[in-house]
């Protein structure tokens, strides 16, 4: 049996018209699935100049070629479709147990067109594919219309959904897709695109085994690293009051060296992504004050606050994505952080920690709590949304932002109530969060202040919060990938965790270098920045997850899983150019629909123009645009430009599409 099932379910929202695809099995050796099938269909089926909230756009939902096999932590899916934000490529990753669900109902992906005249959903289960009426559910949060839908839905099967809250409903461009309660593919403004088609979720009740080539060879790799992860632990005595530490070392080190992944799966396991917290503060990973301020300002008085033993402290149980050894979710009481507005809500992650703590200069973690159940509910991207608070914030600050256009809130730096008054009236599209409900980039257009160093955003993006002053090869990718500020692609860290000099022939070895090396432009830092993006759409189009990545080649073994998997027997480099070959096409798609992908580079804030005074990262200046070109030249696209080559899409087999 194939780890894949062949088949692509098409649906038009305007025609009504459903029907299914069989896809040729070297599409599958050339892309994979997941985002890479994504990008083949996207590419040829999306018309230039497609308005990304219209008919011609269209929507994807993506299972991993893995997803559903005896591999482990690859249960992740994505949306694929033209992003309102960038107007080039979008996409967004999502865990939880939608991405088998796809498979279940005997498809690798449902890509949706169109839009319908009323409100509808689509149930797809092992037999049937059709729209329904969503009008009675169409205005309710998200965790609200998730159980009704499968109420509505139950058979045999409980039905996995995927769906929008409020935002999607309102078209905001920082509104992404829902399932499982709470978890989000929230970033490229997927909700928005969902909302203006009219289609409030796909709930899916499949039953369908998902097969693989040589399960048994799967088994025996899953098994070594479940092993492995058993064994990933720290002593009780260790507590999350050991990060500031931590971080204050690795803030100061002068030389980089190769690390063990598995130091990430043991942080996952134990804490999940809170425990960059306060690592991230005192290391200078972390962005503060809107990226202008620094660990002085946000000190020990504050982040203290955000310890995630204090977070832990709430947790009620652990919560495991589909097919995940690692669980750094959980489940968390948050009765007494919303005065009993909500019981219960998925645990909040670092970057939502980020964006409404040290980023707004808030240490109120109750507020922090309750605003991620809202945004959850709402659909909103908490990274982008926080962003756009903390700009709103500085605009305050600098008077472009009066009291009287606030609506009354007081907008000053750390203040939790006015944040929290501020985040309902961008969910909700009232007043001053109308103004805000679209992100940084059309906030800043409305208030007239685009160009200012308080606009912080790569092509319009609100950046993930991983300061590229401290990991200038995280400026690259922030700057390079066609999702731009993405944090999830590449980072020094991450390569120095991953080994891919192991497997790879061409992927530069990383000994002890000079972290100053890192600010300078260089074809080995190109040609890593070039490996990591490669090895990412690998990830990506397997269904597979970044924290598992970061455990290194070593511990996660995804080629051997791919060819265990489909039984090609193809080598890590032979893998490799898969990836090269749907990042490029995903440039293609950028550049096919008249998007600059210099227009992508970061924000001179975050670039270190002007460099900060103080704190980890003083006086660093990242050189972005020339290690820009030279990612671009080592990936075989113009350097200048940032277009891929003819040479580069011949050899990939890109001509032709």
């Amino acid at each position: 049996m194939k780890a894949y099932t062949g088949k692509v379910l098409f649906v038009n929202l305007t025609t009504g018209d459903i029907h299914a695809e069989t896809i040729p099995d070297e599409v599958y050796e050339n892309y994979l699935s997941g985002v890479g099938l994504g990008a083949y269909i996207l590419y040829q089926r999306i018309p230039a100049g497609a308005d990304p909230l219209g008919p011609d756009n269209m929507l994807g939902f993506v299972s991993g070629l893995l997803t559903g096999t005896p591999s482990l932590v690859t249960g992740r899916w994505m949306a694929v479709f033209k992003s309102p934000i960038t107007g080039g490529w979008g996409d967004a990753n999502c865990g939880g147990t939608f991405s088998p669900a796809i498979k279940q109902c005997g498809y690798d992906a449902i890509f949706i067109n169109g839009v319908s005249p009323t409100p509808v959903y689509l149930f797809v289960d092992s037999n049937t594919a059709v729209l329904k009426d969503a009008t009675s559910v169409w205005d309710m949060d998200a965790d609200a219309a998730e159980k009704i839908l499968q109420q509505d839905n139950l058979n045999k099967k409980k039905p996995v959904v995927a769906l929008i809250g409020p935002a999607g409903v309102k078209r905001s461009l920082i509104s992404g897709i829902v399932n499982d309660g709470g978890r989000l593919a929230a970033r490229s403004g997927g909700g928005a695109v969902m909302g203006s088609k009219n289609l409030k979720a796909v709930v899916l009740a499949g039953v369908k085994p998902i097969g693989c080539h040589d399960p048994a060879a799967m088994k025996t790799l899953s098994k070594e690293l479940s092993q492995k992860m058993r064994k990933f632990n720290l002593p009780g005595f260790v507590k999350g009051g050991i990060f500031p530490l931590m971080g204050k070392m690795m803030g100061g080190m002068k030389r980089a060296l190769p690390m063990d992944g598995a130091m990430a799966g043991i942080l996952m396991k134990r804490w999940g992504t809170i425990s960059n917290n306060t690592l991230g503060i005192t290391s200078g990973d972390t962005p503060i004050k809107n990226w202008k301020g620094s660990v002085v300002d946000f000190n020990h008085s504050y982040y203290k606050h955000l310890n995630p033993e204090k977070i832990l402290k709430v947790e009620k149980q652990k919560y495991h994505c589909y097919g995940c050894a690692i669980g750094c979710g959980g489940i968390t009481d948050i009765a007494s952080a919303s005065s009993g507005e909500f019981t219960e809500s998925h645990k909040v992650e670092y970057e939502t920690c980020t964006t409404f703590g040290s980023l707004s200069m808030n240490k109120d973690l109750d507020s922090i709590l309750y605003i991620n159940e809202l945004l959850n509910r709402a659909g909103m991207d908490t990274i982008a949304a926080g962003s756009t608070v903390a700009f709103a914030l500085e605009c305050y600050e600098n008077g472009v932002i009066t009291p009287a256009m606030a609506d009354g809130l007081d907008l000053s730096w750390g203040n939790a109530q006015s944040i929290i008054a501020l985040v309902k009236k961008m969910i909700a599209r009232d007043g001053i969060g109308d103004v805000l409900a679209d992100g940084v980039k059309t906030a800043a257009a409305k208030l007239g202040v685009t160009g200012q160093p308080y606009v912080v955003t790569a092509g319009g993006v609100e950046p993930g919060m991983h300061d590229s002053r401290f990991d200038p090869l995280l400026a690259i990718h922030f700057s390079v990938d066609p999702t731009p500020g993405r944090h999830t692609i590449g980072s020094a860290q991450y390569y120095d965790m991953i080994h891919l000099w192991e497997k790879v022939s061409w992927a530069p070895p990383s000994g002890a270098y000079l972290k100053a090396d890192e600010y300078i432009p260089s074809d080995k830092l190109a040609v890593k920045s070039v490996a990591l993006s490669c090895y990412k759409e690998l990830v990506d189009g397997s269904g597979g997850c970044l924290f598992a990545m970061m455990l290194g080649v070593n511990h996660w073994k995804l080629f051997e899983w791919l060819n265990a998997a489909t039984g090609w027997q193809k080598t890590p480099d032979e893998y490799m150019e898969i990836g090269k070959r749907i990042q490029t096409l995903r440039q293609m798609f950028t550049i096919k629909h008249n998007v600059d992908p210099m227009s992508y580079k970061i924000s001179p804030r975050m670039a270190g123009v002007p460099p900060l005074t103080a704190g980890p990262n003083k006086g660093k200046t990242v050189p972005i645009e020339a290690m820009m070109k030279l990612h671009w030249k080592h990936f075989g696209w113009e350097e200048q430009t940032g277009e891929p080559t003819t040479a580069t899409k011949t050899q990939l087999g890109l001509d032709t599409l």
